[in-house]
């Protein structure tokens, strides 16, 4: 549920008319837009690591050249979706997932204070990149990509690495990489404008037609629920009519392409809502943007679904939803 902060509202009144002029006005200035986002260092984008663990991603995420600060995070959220104390069912532990016979010889004492702990972020971030980096020297003569080939490493053993010259035809393994290779876009700060979604026309058509549907908690539209949405489920319903399936909760869905600013926000990018504006775990409100400073969104209980002014003081941030980057998420954080 969204704080209500004291700033007029737009009533559902203004109309399809409105939305159109809005939506019409700034898909002029898209197509000025340059394409997709370059290579170099990548600067993690605002609030995508939690708070608690940004200096050591953005320290030991440029341990080596085979990682970057936005790949050590992408992988990290893989791995553990950010909890310290999750175990899987294979035992491996911690927010890097690390099984305890590997700990024992990868594992280091990345704060200095005598011991290694593979429940502590700050030993068990820095020996996710110390063991990245290691595993990228095992196969830097393998051919293709040295990160792909390094991230195939860290899910399935060096040793197939190197025997299938490149990452190998398991499909978790081939899998494990793209999702992180894409995930990394969604950790990284953008150096240029990226590219429009092609499906957020139709996210936003789908909004539009839910104006004035009142507010459920927990609701995703079914026929049971009437019909009503929570902030998120509208916006997981709105991308799901386009073929683009989001998780279920607002502070995932942020993860679900690449941020961009403010003075960059096109129709149908996700904007989103937070009392901590360090923290992407902390979100919890998101609105399809519809231009000119409104976005569609399911406010809160009491209220029907409605156009609402994005420049308030819990502004977070926005995703420009992309396929991959939806795909890409871990349906377990």
């Amino acid at each position: 549920m969204r704080k209500v902060w004291v700033i007029g509202g737009v009533s559902v009144g203004l109309g399809l008319s409105f939305v159109m002029l809005l939506v019409v006005g700034v898909y002029v200035v898209a197509g000025n837009l340059v394409n997709g986002v370059s290579g170099g260092t990548k600067a993690l984008a605002k609030g995508s690591v939690p708070a608690a663990y940004q200096t050591l991603v953005q320290k030991w995420g440029n341990l080596c050249s085979a990682i970057n600060p936005a790949l050590l995070a992408a992988q990290l959220y893989q791995e553990s979706g950010w909890n310290p104390d999750v175990t899987s069912h294979a035992d491996a532990r911690g927010i890097a997932q690390f099984i305890p016979s590997t700990w024992a010889t990868h594992g280091i004492d990345g704060d200095g204070d005598g011991d290694r702990d593979i429940w502590d972020p700050n030993d068990a971030i820095p020996s996710a990149a110390s063991y990245d980096c290691e595993l990228a020297k095992y196969v830097k003569d393998v051919p293709g990509d040295t990160t792909n080939n390094m991230l195939a490493a860290y899910n399935a053993g060096a040793y197939r690495v190197i025997k299938a010259g490149g990452v190998p035809a398991i499909s978790e393994t081939q899998n494990y990489v793209k999702r992180i290779r894409s995930l990394e876009d969604s950790f990284a700060a953008p150096v240029t404008r990226v590219e429009p979604s092609k499906q957020a026309a139709g996210a936003i058509y789908y909004a539009q037609k839910k104006l004035g549907t009142p507010y459920l908690w927990g609701g995703t539209g079914t026929a049971e629920q009437g019909g009503r949405f929570d902030c998120s489920g509208l916006t997981q319903a709105a991308y799901e009519t386009v073929g683009i399936t989001l998780p279920r909760v607002a502070n995932d869905q942020y993860n679900a392409g690449p941020h961009p600013d403010r003075d960059e926000l096109l129709p149908g990018d996700l904007v989103f809502f937070s009392d901590d504006l360090t923290n992407s775990r902390a979100i919890r409100h998101v609105g399809i943007y519809v231009g000119g400073g409104y976005m569609i969104d399911a406010p809160r209980t009491g209220a029907v679904i409605r156009f609402d002014p994005i420049d308030t003081p819990d502004y977070f941030g926005a995703t420009r939803v992309t396929e991959d980057g939806a795909k890409a998420l871990p349906t377990t954080v």
